[in-house]
């Protein structure tokens, strides 16, 4: 199993001092899931130790630390493993919360449920339609597929409208817990735009969803993560005939 270090110090959490090297995210480049975390982790300017899953086989680690779902990402703090990739978000903002980076989730419980709510649409209605777009073979269902996507879209154009107030970000001035919920699926929407000969997110139709995807890719806090769409692109066509097939 590869495994990257990233260089360790000492934080301060809720429960004491704990040392960074205790802090293990497993995960996979290509998955958006682990990439939430990783944004995360980022913004709060916390270090930690990335353990490359292959999944062929699936790793004792995360056997062990996810018996459940057996997927990633998982964090490990300590001893203690976190599972699902907006929990693990949300575990990060809370546990790190004396950092000097600002909070992730909103501080207005209001907002922050709208958050979660938004979150939940995209992970629930919105990201198993871009998905879907990599294995529908049947035109008129690729043609419905692209149609829910826009829709979907349009719907988030609207939510960005009303929650950003103005600003860059969903979450304002800085990224947020619903910038990372759908900036995570930028990477997949490049290669499913480039394979379908489309654009989803189109300046057109949706100028501050255009506008907010520029800013996010090219933050110092997503840059390092997000997936090139050249190696995306070489991925999906190993995993999507595999989902194709059931398997």
């Amino acid at each position: 199993m590869h495994l990257i270090y990233c260089a360790c110090k000492s934080v301060r959490t809720g429960e004491g001092v704990m040392a960074e090297n205790e802090v293990k995210l497993l995960g996979m480049e290509p998955s958006p899931f682990a990439m939430r975390p990783r944004i995360a982790f980022n913004l709060k300017s916390i270090n930690y130790e990335f353990v490359e899953e292959t999944m062929a086989p699936k790793g004792e680690l995360l056997l062990r630390s996810n018996p459940v779902h057996k997927k990633v990402p998982v964090l490990i703090h300590g001893d203690k493993p976190v599972c699902e990739s907006l929990i693990i978000v949300e575990y990060i903002d809370e546990a790190w919360s004396s950092s000097s980076a600002p909070s992730i989730l909103p501080s207005d419980p209001y907002d922050r449920a709208t958050h979660r709510f938004w979150a939940a649409y995209i992970d629930e209605k919105w990201s198993p339609s871009l998905k879907g777009l990599g294995v529908v073979e049947d035109e008129e269902a690729n043609k419905a597929t692209i149609e829910q996507l826009e829709e979907g879209l349009v719907l988030l154009e609207e939510a960005f409208e009303k929650m950003s107030r103005g600003k860059a970000f969903f979450g304002g001035d800085e990224i947020g817990y619903l910038d990372i919920a759908l900036g995570c699926y930028l990477g997949w929407v490049r290669v499913m735009e480039k394979a379908n000969g489309l654009k989803l997110i189109d300046e057109s139709k949706t100028p501050c969803l255009a506008k907010w995807a520029e800013s996010f890719c090219s933050h110092e806090a997503v840059k390092g993560v997000m997936p090139e769409t050249e190696k995306l692109a070489e991925f999906a066509k190993v995993i999507f005939p595999r989902m194709a097939g059931g398997k």
